[in-house]
């Protein structure tokens, strides 16, 4: 019971919070993060600076919350694979392999959310919960 009830949360956390991080991050560095943006040559550096801004931080909390956490999860492991294959894929150099390892393994934990939900402790859970709840009783 235990593990099924708060294990989803931790996990949801622990994956959220770095992205939620790394978000508020770019916003003290807005002209560091365009002007790495704009080396590895991605077009409308200003642009992806907002998207990765509402990505990483809005996704991350909403990601911890539980909210919406199926959708949120799967824009997440996309943005993380984009951002490995965007930033991180130069393998010469051993520290960008292993941040691209850890895209892709952040990744595959997003989808495991995708695949099975925020759990209990979610804003999901409650709203499934109070759904089923309104719902009118069928007579048998």
């Amino acid at each position: 019971m235990f593990a099924t009830r708060y294990l989803p949360f931790v996990g949801r956390l622990m994956i959220g919070l770095p992205f939620a991080m790394s978000g508020l991050s770019k916003l003290g560095a807005y002209s560091a993060t365009t002007r790495m943006i704009s080396a590895v040559g991605l077009p409308f550096p200003p642009l992806a600076f907002a998207v990765a801004v509402a990505i990483e931080l809005g996704g991350g909390l909403l990601l911890i919350a539980g909210y919406r956490a199926r959708y949120v999860a799967v824009a997440l492991a996309l943005f993380s694979l984009a951002t490995a294959m965007s930033f991180h894929a130069n393998f010469a150099d051993q520290n960008q392999m292993i941040h691209f390892l850890k895209n892709v393994m952040m990744a595959g934990g997003l989808l495991q959310i995708a695949a099975f939900g925020a759990g209990a402790l979610s804003i999901d859970n409650r709203r499934k919960a109070s759904e089923l709840d309104s719902s009118p009783a069928v007579a048998a």
